[in-house]
Formats: C-alpha cells, structure tokens, sequence
C-alpha cells in the first residue's frame, strides 16, 4: 500500500510539472519585456488597450447572453425529461452530445450556409442577427456541459414531490419552474454557467469565421504582432479559466450531499 502510494505522488508531481512548468515558462516569459529586470509592462500594455477592453466587454456579453438562452433552453428540458419522460433521456443525452462530435468549424459552416444575406432567415445580413448567431452558436457549444450540469441537480432533489405540493397550491408550469425548480438547483445552474463562460472566453473558431472580435480572435491577432503580450494574454486567460473552474469548485461545497436514485 506505501508503494502504491508513492507512485501516485510520482505521477501526481509528474502530472503538475507538466501542466505547471510551461505555464511558469510564459509566466517568466511575460516579465521580460525589459532587458535586465522584471517587469509587467506587457501586462498593463494589454489591459490598456481598447481593444482588449472592447473584446474583453463583448465576449463577457455575448457570454451572459448564451447563458441566458442555454438555461431557458435547458432548464425547462431537463425538468420535463426528468419529471414526464424519462424515456427520452437517452435521445436528449445523445442530442446534448452532438457539439463535442461535430467540429466547430463544421458547425459555423453550416451556420453560414443557412443563414447567409441569399437565405431565408439571412442572420448574417446584419450586424445584431450575427451576434445572434455567435450567441446560439455558443450555447451550442455549451449544451452538453450546461444540460449535464442541470441534470445533476435535478438529481438531488424530489423534483416529483416538489412539484406535486406546487399544483396543490395552485401554481402552473411557468411559476413551479422558476420559483420552485430554480432556486433548489442553483448550484447546478451556476456551475454549468461557468462552464460556459470559460467556453465563451477561449473560442477563437466559430467568432473568427463569423467576423466578430472576442476575446479569443483578439488573442490570436496579439499573437501574429507581438512578442510579450501574447504571453501576458496566455496568462489572463488561464487566470479566468481557472477562477471558473475555482467557483465551481466552491459552489460545490454548498451543493445537496445525498441524490435521489432513479
């Protein structure tokens, strides 16, 4: 048993020296804008950049808005799934999978192709219709992690129960949804908005194609003129990815401990 515990921190050191030592290596990288000494010009020349701070606001909002969608989307889904038809589980378990089998780049082809200015609904022809665009693209992008998200909460509570004793008081779908489903999975829901966020901050594919400046497409055009700053913008970005993943984390400590077995 000590063997095998000693192995587990070889691989767990080899596994964070991995992950960490190239991370240290653009961290330095950075700092070294300035002959002879540290310095974190790089990094103030990217925050005050009006650019940056132009990408930056509008992937935060375009983010906020899949958010919005993916859980007017899945929320009532899952809860109807979970409460009506568990049968359908596994078609929506599969359709809620589909983005993380078709590339990105197939999907935002498609979406050109369907809705360009010579089509039917032509999104594209505007510049609103194609932050629509870019929005349900992403909420796409985050289906499986936002429904899987939902789910689990689901999970953890009596949804039948707690619906059951809403109708006894009178409530209808909408309000039992919003007033008695939410509120009781709202560690769920912020996880998988999380998710989505960090989504949202390092797509660089589908937001290139559709000619919209986010934070990543700002990265990649740093990168192709710049020495320092690329490396500075690395580093932001897994500062935010990591403080997602960092309020999942927390959050989960206040999640229900004990789900309900099917």
């Amino acid at each position: 048993m000590k063997q095998g515990k000693i192995w587990s921190w070889v691989i767990f050191t080899l596994g964070a020296l991995y992950f960490l030592v190239p991370l240290y290596a653009t961290f330095d990288f950075s700092l070294h804008i300035r002959r002879d000494y540290l310095s974190f010009d790089a990094y103030a020349n990217v925050l005050n950049d009006p650019r940056f701070q132009a990408a930056f606001s509008y992937s935060l909002i375009i983010g906020a808005a899949a958010i919005v969608v993916g859980l007017l989307l899945v929320v009532p889904a899952a809860y109807y799934v979970r409460l009506r038809a568990p049968q359908l589980r596994p078609i929506i378990e599969f359709i809620t999978l589909l983005p993380l089998v078709i590339p990105a780049i197939i999907l935002v082809f498609g979406y050109i192709r369907m809705y360009n200015t010579s089509s039917v609904i032509p999104l594209l022809g505007t510049n609103f219709g194609t932050d629509v665009l870019l929005t349900l693209a992403y909420v796409a992008l985050a289906l499986p992690y936002m429904y899987r998200a939902v789910d689990t909460g689901l999970r953890t509570i009596d949804v039948q129960t707690l619906t059951e004793a809403a109708n006894i008081l009178g409530a209808n779908q909408a309000t039992i949804i919003a007033r008695v489903i939410f509120p009781n999975i709202i560690v769920a829901v912020l996880s998988g908005a999380f998710l989505t966020l960090a989504i949202v901050i390092g797509e660089f594919t589908i937001a290139s194609l559709l000619n919209r400046q986010v934070f990543g497409v700002y990265m990649q055009n740093v990168g192709a003129n710049r020495a320092y700053e690329p490396s500075a913008l690395a580093v932001i970005s897994f500062v935010i990815t990591w403080g997602a993943m960092g309020m999942i984390q927390l959050l989960a400590r206040f999640a229900p401990k004990t789900a309900r077995k099917d």
